[in-house]
């Protein structure tokens, strides 16, 4: 199923006395590889949430899938959190992430291929009965791209999913961005990686609690631009859109 057009119009989040996010519009195209970028505490993974429904926040959110159907949603963390000393082992969370049946009865004879191949795409195959406290951070954050092959997603949300990967899991992972990209997938990528960005991303959109500047990477990546947005206050309204 090809991914959905994304529409924020005039999303704000409040916590307490501290605006998160202030009236943030901007529009993700359908089968697009959306880039979002900005400081820590700028309000990137608040969005996200209100997107996955996790946040209450004012504004309309809104989902445009094609056909009749809304289509399947991939979240990506940018870390997975659990202790280390559970005997876990990779076949056992791909279980509990992507079937039904409880993980004491084993993976699923409906998914097991899939688990398998999904495995196989991110260069894990031959380690699925590790201990999952046993993997380093780059080949946990592996395993969690591939529960997000289960099953295939019309809609890909990532935050930082290059964080932790040494330079053969970002080679993996710009390979799963081409297949997102070519299989008509919508991406919506939280990413500090600016370069990353300008090689990978078809749209940018700069957050600092209010959207700075949205558009193309090359000619909307600025110094100038950059600067305002990485600055400790949100930056002026002057540079609020870029064409």
């Amino acid at each position: 199923m090809s991914g959905p057009a994304l529409c924020f119009e005039q999303v704000g989040l409040t916590l307490g006395r501290t605006d998160i996010l202030c009236e943030v519009s901007l529009r993700v195209a359908a089968g697009s590889v959306h880039a979002l970028v900005g400081p820590n505490g700028g309000g990137k993974s608040s969005l996200v949430k209100t997107l996955l429904g996790q946040t209450p926040h004012r504004g309309t959110l809104t989902l445009e899938w094609p056909g009749e159907q809304a289509g399947v949603i991939a979240y990506v963390p940018q870390a997975l959190e659990f202790d280390r000393a559970l005997p876990m082992t990779v076949d056992d969370f791909m279980a509990a992430m992507c079937q039904r049946r409880p993980v004491f009865f084993g993976l699923s004879p409906h998914r097991a291929d899939a688990i398998a191949e999904a495995l196989g795409r991110v260069g894990l195959l031959d380690k699925r009965r590790r201990r999952m406290g046993a993997l380093s951070g780059g080949e946990r954050q592996r395993v969690l791209l591939a529960q997000s092959l289960i099953p295939a997603p019309g809609l890909v949300v990532l935050d930082e999913p290059m964080s932790a990967l040494d330079e053969a899991g970002a080679a993996i992972f710009e390979r799963l961005l081409a297949g997102w990209r070519e299989a008509g997938v919508t991406v919506l990528w939280i990413e500090h990686d600016l370069s990353a960005v300008g090689r990978l991303a078809d749209h940018v959109t700069g957050l600092n609690r209010r959207v700075l500047f949205d558009g193309p990477p090359a000619p909307t990546l600025t110094p100038e631009r950059l600067m305002a947005l990485f600055s400790t206050r949100p930056a002026a309204a002057g540079l609020e859109v870029a064409a």
